[in-house]
């Protein structure tokens, strides 16, 4: 059994929860969930499951990039990965600052969308972030035509600073600092409050 590293309770869809991830064991669901069409921007249509867990493998040896598995209630339901964008994904394609944490997330897919659960997973994963004092922004580099992402970013606090080319992609460097972050979920959660 693996360990479980952050847990939040959103109030509206419950328990959320990250544990480390179990390569061996999880590559068969992750293998679902990176071929789905819903995660074309995941750039692993044709991979099969050997292919993705030598991938999860190899980051879970990687000492700047590591995965994550995210619960929902208890069940699989979202992937989370943390990098150092100075040594991983970024290199010398952003201005470095101490404290920045790259983070990529996929929901999987769902069989009966649920209103908001896709922005209780980011917000998760940015809270899990930013509850290690060391973090001061989170970054990401999305593919720019991944626009249903880039709404996400926007939700919770993320600036956008502009395009960057990467041998597999043209991304969208967005930068989220903790104080965003706040601003961005309090008045949410404040909206919802009074809603």
């Amino acid at each position: 059994m693996t360990d479980v590293v952050y847990t939040r309770h959103d109030r509206r869809l419950g328990e959320f929860a990250l544990r480390t991830l179990d390569v061996a064991a999880d590559a068969p669901l992750l293998h679902r969930w990176v071929t789905h069409p819903k995660a074309a921007f995941w750039m692993m249509q044709d991979a099969d499951v050997e292919r993705v867990a030598a991938e999860y493998g190899r980051l879970a040896a990687h000492p700047h990039h590591d995965a994550y598995l995210g619960l929902w209630r208890g069940a699989a339901a979202f992937l989370a990965e943390r990098y150092d964008p100075a040594r991983v994904e970024l290199v010398g394609l952003h201005d470095a600052q101490p404290g920045d944490v790259g983070m990529h997330f996929l929901c999987a897919p769902a069989e009966v969308p649920i209103h908001g659960f896709t922005t209780a997973v980011i917000t998760t994963v940015m809270a899990w972030l930013f509850a290690d004092p060391a973090t001061h922004r989170v970054v990401v580099e999305p593919d720019v035509g991944n626009t249903a992402v880039h709404a996400l970013n926007a939700a919770v606090g993320f600036e956008v600073i502009g395009p960057v080319v990467k041998p597999e992609k043209t991304a969208l460097l967005s930068i989220c600092t903790r104080e965003r972050f706040v601003a961005a979920t309090v008045a949410k959660e404040h909206r919802f409050d009074h809603a």
